[in-house]
């Protein structure tokens, strides 16, 4: 959050995603850009409840403006907390930012991951915001800022998430990897290594093969460009590769305003470089060049009352009120924890092949996502037992914790599973096996309806729908309907492994996780086939 309190009555901007991409996100938090940042994760995007708060706190009177890269799950959880901040009152729009040229066709540029290119859409509507437009305008403009901004990135390795021994791709020798993702996503192709000057020309030859028209809608060559350093390249060298970038623009007829050569959105320690260009109409670059101060990015000089207010109040969520259930609810509820007490003792045992199969065609954080909502959910489930809570609001609760603890898809997908269930039990009674095989049928249910995916797009919902249509079918037996469905849902997710990826991160490279099953899919299965034993065990 700003340190000082911003007007009553401008527009209030927000940006977010995971961690390990400074100076994105937090770095850009000051007058004449973001007022707030929610950081997630390494790789992951913050939670629901993380976005309501900081948008809380934020947010001015005249609504708030939420900027994130195009990510599934960036997408679920700020959609999520919009939602809840539309019921309190707080209009809360959403810009998702899509500038990555190697990740879709041009056709559908808005379907494309947002990468470096955030810096330039923040700074727009951070602009626009401080300049007194309201929020449809804001709005707009972000919008018409993504759609004229586009950027190509390059590899040389890939970056190691914090405790790994290994980076998440490996490049080989004497190559690099072009198309990138900035969440350890290996390049969509290999490449010899060159000088500077070749370089240069490949990135700019991407960005620049979608250039609009010259005199159409206000643009006539002028382009703002950021050379960024995706975590290891060296300043000298940023510079050398911009010097031959700029040759290149200006070849092409292109006039540069205001370049930025420096880390923009990093990818922890990657060593690489991306080429960000956004084709300038007059409002857009009046915006571009506005004042800012924030802690990695300043120009100009800022009306010195936006750095001299009260300082702002942070405004969390209120305590939830908790109320002990019957007693026969209160002994599901035990039984509750120790299931998940054994969700999460099974996804540690699997964090590193989940996190390796992961990062085939995707990042790598898998694995270490299901460790910090199962972790977070068995907390929560211990915490509420000590308060005698119900079946019903125990697993709300850890719902709500494994969102709040993953983040990312995977933690809203779990944490709307467990809602799911807990909706369907009672705080007064005990729930019955039928009505447990049916509770837990409709929480697998509430992945695809959740999330969007279908059967065939390569992701947790190739287990979990196979796995509702057994449970859907079973009888009143618990452990046998568990037994069957995750039989069926092991071979299933086993069987992602000859699909190509049509939904997430995986997309965007196709038919490279061929050969291997989705990882979703994979620990979903996981952690079903244990509670089939464990519930075995018990009958």
């Amino acid at each position: 959050m700003r340190a000082a309190t911003s007007p009553e009555g401008e527009v209030a901007v927000v940006v977010g995603g995971g961690s390990g991409h400074y100076p994105a996100f937090a770095g850009w938090v000051g007058p004449g850009i973001a007022h707030g940042a929610v950081c997630g994760n390494i790789f992951a995007s913050p939670s629901a409840s993380q976005v309501i708060s900081v948008t809380r706190s934020a947010d001015n009177g005249a609504g708030t403006l939420l900027l994130f890269g195009n990510y599934a799950g960036d997408c679920l959880q700020f959609g999520q907390g919009a939602k809840a901040l539309a019921e309190e009152g707080i209009d809360a729009r959403i810009v998702t930012i899509s500038d990555d040229v190697a990740s879709g066709k041009p056709d559908k540029h808005h379907e494309r991951r947002g990468i470096a290119g955030d810096l330039i859409v923040a700074k727009v509507a951070g602009a626009a915001a401080a300049r007194g437009d309201n929020l449809d305008q804001v709005e707009a403009l972000a919008w018409r800022s993504d759609d004229l901004t586009r950027s190509l990135g390059i590899a040389f390795s890939g970056p190691t998430l914090p405790g790994a021994t290994e980076p998440l791709f490996e490049v080989a020798d004497g190559t690099y990897e072009l198309g990138l993702g900035i969440h350890g996503e290996p390049g969509l192709s290999s490449h010899q290594l060159v000088g500077a000057t070749e370089v240069a020309q490949r990135l700019v030859s991407g960005v620049l093969a979608e250039e609009p028209e010259r005199g159409k809608d206000g643009y006539h060559g002028r382009v703002a460009v950021i050379v960024n350093g995706l975590g290891a390249a060296k300043y000298e060298e940023l510079f050398v590769l911009y010097g031959d970038i700029a040759e290149l623009l200006e070849q092409a007829g292109l006039t540069i305003v205001a370049p930025v050569v420096d880390e923009a959105v990093t990818s922890l320690d990657m060593a690489g470089v991306s080429l960000t260009v956004c084709f300038l109409d007059e409002e857009l670059e009046e915006l571009w060049t506005a004042p800012a101060y924030t802690p990695a990015f300043t120009r100009g000089q800022v009306d010195g009352a936006s750095l001299s207010g009260a300082r702002r109040e942070v405004k969390d969520a209120a305590a939830a009120q908790i109320t002990p259930g019957a007693e026969s609810s209160v002994a599901q509820a035990r039984r509750v924890t120790e299931l998940l007490d054994l969700v999460a003792r099974t996804c540690k045992a699997n964090a590193e092949s989940l996190g390796q199969l992961g990062s085939i065609a995707r990042d790598g954080d898998h694995g270490q996502g299901m460790v910090l909502g199962a972790t977070a959910a068995a907390s929560a489930a211990h915490t509420a037992l000590e308060a005698k809570v119900g079946a019903a609001t125990l697993l709300t609760l850890a719902g709500q914790a494994w969102a709040e603890g993953a983040g990312g898809t995977s933690g809203a997908l779990w944490g709307r599973a467990l809602e799911t269930i807990a909706s369907r039990l009672s705080d007064e009674t005990q729930t019955d096996d039928g009505d447990l095989v049916q509770a837990v049928a409709a929480g697998a249910r509430a992945v695809a309806e959740f999330g969007g995916a279908e059967v065939g797009d390569k992701t947790m919902v190739d287990a979990t729908e196979p796995f509702v249509q057994a449970m859907s079918e079973a009888g009143t037996d618990l452990a046998s309907a568990f037994r069957d469905a995750a039989e069926i849902a092991t071979q299933a997710a086993a069987s992602t492994a000859d699909m190509a990826a049509r939904k997430g991160r995986a997309k965007t490279h196709g038919d490279a996780s061929l050969g291997h099953p989705d990882p979703g899919a994979v620990s979903f299965s996981q952690i079903v086939t244990a509670i089939s034993q464990e519930l075995a065990t018990r009958s």
